[in-house]
């Protein structure tokens, strides 16, 4: 897995025009754009680890990637896809016939409904910049066509094909990445490798506050930490952010977050309650139970990632097993199958307790039919067995508990 860091050359527009957001950025906080990159990388991260989101295995940057980037530039050139103007270098989109495939905005469609601002050095409107001449920015390097910094879009297929090769399974990005970003990405790439770029692209829909479009001006806008600073836990927020599916808009509401923080704590109830089920005698309506949630579970997520039908499969296994009566072996099996679930959820903070051995539960099982026989001293001697194994066993009214002798 690989996730870009565009520390350079990411317009304040999708289009070419405009300034560099780093170099925005540094100009106004008096700082050089490396410090500034750095500063907000290393704040990503925070939030990143606050979400529980598995870290990815590369973060290549930008600026650390120039030559790829070069590279990739001059066999587009040497191909005829790419030429030289005054102000940068251009991939021009009319060589290139799969143009649009990804969004439906072929050229012709774009020719015939659109206006862009006219730049006199493109060949046609829709080319996008490579890489641009600027003697003021304050981030250059050296090229064979001249000093300057590369663009966006070849920024991310030089770095994804140099980590995950020519050819790719799964690209994601939000909806607004469609076009130009990644239409852009699929020319170059595959104008310049003959290959195709990415198998399956997965575009997440746009994030609501309060069903409006998350914006300052309206005083919805709100970051990671700030939702932390309110106090709720970091998987609180992954529960509700992962909770809608990603073709989905999110409507973010702190209603949702209270919804969230109860769909947990029910999950972790639910676990904590297996530790402590004494029974010995098997409910086979439980066996039925998990072995429909772990069916239907995989089936929601292999099925494009419906985590809606995937999180019901879940909390009807909890109420099913709720209403009959579990036995400790399946208490066991269940506490399993919720820690398996939470391997993907990754919201639950329950710790998990040493797991009995299937020896001690069936010692357990011998001695609760000796006692229910008034075999007492069998009961006994079964006791001390399981004592000696490193367990205790307590009659309780609902039957034995066995619990480590650590505890």
């Amino acid at each position: 897995q690989v996730m870009n860091i565009t520390d350079v050359g990411h317009m304040t527009t999708d289009a070419d025009e405009g300034e560099d957001k780093l170099e925005v950025a540094a100009k106004r906080e008096r700082k050089d754009p490396y410090s500034i990159a750095r500063f907000y990388e290393a704040s990503f991260f925070e939030d990143v680890d606050a979400l529980r989101i598995r870290r990815a295995h590369h973060y290549p940057r930008a600026t650390e990637h120039i030559p790829e980037m070069i590279a990739l530039i001059e066999k587009l050139l040497k191909k005829g896809y790419a030429y030289k103007a005054a102000d940068g270098v251009y991939f021009d989109v009319t060589k290139f016939e799969g143009y649009g495939k990804l969004s439906g905005n072929t050229l012709e469609r774009l020719m015939a409904g659109a206006r862009v601002a006219v730049n006199p050095n493109k060949r046609n409107p829709y080319d996008f910049a490579l890489w641009k001449f600027d003697p003021k920015h304050l981030m250059q390097w050296d090229a064979p066509w001249g000093r300057g910094f590369p663009g966006w879009h070849i920024e991310c297929s030089a770095m994804s094909m140099k980590y995950l090769g020519e050819t790719f399974d799964i690209h994601t990005g939000g909806e607004d990445g469609i076009f130009p970003h990644h239409e852009c990405e699929i020319a170059q790439s595959e104008a310049a490798t003959g290959k195709p770029f990415v198998r399956f692209w997965l575009h997440v829909r746009f994030l609501l506050v309060d069903g409006q479009k998350m914006s300052k001006s309206l005083g919805n806008f709100y970051t990671v930490k700030d939702i932390l600073k309110k106090g709720y836990s970091g998987r609180v927020l992954r529960y509700v952010l992962m909770s809608t599916h990603y073709r989905k808009n999110l409507n973010f509401t702190f209603e949702g977050l209270d919804a969230a923080k109860a769909a947990i704590e029910r999950m972790e109830n639910f676990v904590l309650s297996m530790q402590d089920v004494a029974g010995a005698s098997d409910d086979p309506a439980v066996d039925e139970a998990l072995k429909k949630a772990e069916k239907d579970f995989v089936e929601a997520m292999d099925d494009d990632i419906e985590i809606s039908a995937a999180l019901a499969a879940i909390f009807e296994m909890i109420r099913a097993v709720n209403r009959a009566r579990p036995s400790q072996k399946q208490a066991q099996k269940a506490i399993r199958l919720m820690h398996r679930f939470d391997e993907v959820l990754g919201v639950l903070d329950v710790e998990r307790k040493k797991e009995v051995p299937e020896e001690v539960l069936e010692l357990v099982r011998r001695r609760h039919e000796a006692r229910k026989a008034k075999d007492y001293a069998t009961a006994d001697a079964i006791r001390e067995q399981v004592r000696k194994l490193g367990y205790l066993i307590e009659d309780t009214p609902k039957g034995p508990r066995v619990k480590p002798l650590s505890d």
